[in-house]
């Protein structure tokens, strides 16, 4: 999927989807806690990739953590630099970043690599092992399946559910160690987080 139709999909829904984030904002604990324990305390430059309006960023910010937001998508660089002074935004794609190698302590990417389609996975998630330094982290959201690999209409653009064990061998093959992984479970829809740890 191109990064241009990711991008102007977002786009043109910006508005309503920084009003799901707007305001009093909280994530389930269980998932606050995730990256709170596996990018709060990292010596070294965190990315938010794929940051939207810029929560996640922010509260690694307030947590202490050395973070930059980075998304496709002008409209949240601007909402995330005009309500959270602090940390910095960059206008820019998780797939293309001139980031020297291993420069890097940790990676967010929550639900940021949803869009990709399966073939295009296994080089993002060895984009982010390059970028990272050894034993660096990476905290990873994605929608979880029970049984295979499956696109679904997702309220944005197409999505791709993976089945936990799966996505947890991507990492493995691109050179990471699974450290922690999270399963939640709505009425129609199932969730699934793993930290995982630069080999």
């Amino acid at each position: 999927m191109s990064k241009q139709l990711v991008r102007d999909a977002y786009s043109s829904m910006s508005e309503q989807y920084i009003a799901l984030f707007d305001g009093d904002w909280h994530a389930p604990e269980s998932d606050t806690a995730l990256v709170r324990d596996h990018l709060a305390g990292l010596d070294g430059t965190v990315f938010d990739l794929g940051c939207g309006p810029g929560h996640w960023t922010a509260y690694l910010h307030s947590l202490g953590a050395d973070v930059t937001g980075i998304d496709l998508v002008r409209e949240f660089i601007d909402h995330a630099r005009t309500n959270f002074p602090g940390p910095e935004f960059r206008l820019g794609s998780m797939t293309e970043l001139d980031i020297p190698d291993h420069s890097v302590a940790g990676i967010l990417s929550w639900y940021s690599t949803i869009h990709l389609p399966p073939q295009e996975l296994d080089r993002v998630l060895t984009e982010f092992r390059r970028m990272l330094v050894h034993s660096g982290r990476l905290v990873i959201g994605f929608f979880d399946s029970d049984d295979e690999v499956a696109e679904f209409d997702h309220k944005v653009l197409t999505a791709y559910r993976w089945p936990v064990d799966e996505f947890s061998a991507r990492l493995a093959k691109a050179g990471f160690t699974e450290l922690q992984r999270l399963q939640q479970q709505v009425p129609d829809r199932k969730y699934a987080a793993i930290a995982a740890s630069a080999s």
